[in-house]
């Protein structure tokens, strides 16, 4: 069984090139929560050099937050900013004849959609022309997954191995201490939980049922690294292999 491992990178913190080997395929800021032309070239230039297979990762126009509140913003700069981002994206990766595998959005751009509907169709609209020959990762039984279905988006389901989960397959607000899971062994367990059984184990203690095509290890965690070597080394002994 393959397990693809993706991680959000090209977001300052400079550990790209650690990360790499471990992964299968990448998200990188182009511009809205972080980037540059100079961070989006050189993240592109490790994805290739590493076989890692490119994602954009589009946010809120925010850099103040890093993408993480949500923004009272209208339709049209919402437009404007995700058509710029992912526009500067493509871009970059032509110059160098990269190929766009997927579409990640980031942070509270992400968890909106996942229960706003009228956003999740604004936001479906919008990368629709983007996706012909890539996908949209998405939360498994959101209303964007929905929406994206309907509209003959092809998805991948994500999870996040690295994040704590509320009842409603929502994910644990980064203002609540145990938001985030950052012991590797806590990491690995959550995971293989995932997809031995095809259902995730939330902060009450439920076994609320998920699918995963795809698994996030956030870069910017303090111990990424240490994370994606481990899970990457221990899913390769248990037999699963990584792409």
């Amino acid at each position: 069984m393959k397990i693809d491992i993706n991680c959000d990178v090209g977001e300052g913190e400079g550990n790209e090139q650690f990360l790499m080997p471990y992964i299968s395929s990448c998200n990188i800021a182009c511009g809205g929560h972080f980037g540059n032309v100079n961070t989006i070239d050189k993240t592109i230039q490790l994805a290739i050099e590493n076989q890692v297979k490119i994602g954009a990762h589009p946010s809120f126009p925010d850099k103040e937050n890093f993408g993480r509140k949500l923004m009272n913003i209208s339709d049209e700069e919402l437009k404007e900013s995700i058509n710029s981002q992912l526009n500067l994206c493509k871009e970059r990766m032509s110059l160098v004849g990269a190929k766009l595998h997927h579409i990640k959005p980031h942070g509270a751009l992400y968890n909106a959609i996942a229960v706003n509907e009228k956003l999740a169709v604004f936001f479906a609209n919008l990368v629709k022309p983007y996706l012909k020959e890539a996908y949209l990762y998405v939360p498994y039984n959101s209303v964007i997954a929905k929406v994206a279905l309907k509209k003959n988006i092809t998805i991948k389901y994500e999870a996040f191995a690295d994040r704590n989960y509320n009842d409603d397959l929502t994910l644990v607000s980064r203002t609540k201490n145990n938001a985030l899971l950052v012991d590797k062994n806590e990491v690995l367990n959550h995971t293989l939980h995932m997809i031995k059984y095809q259902n995730v184990k939330t902060i009450s203690d439920l076994e609320i049922p998920i699918k995963a095509d795809t698994f996030c290890v956030h870069g910017d965690t303090k111990n990424a690294i240490e994370i994606v070597k481990f899970i990457n080394k221990q899913l390769t002994e248990k037999g699963f292999s990584i792409g």
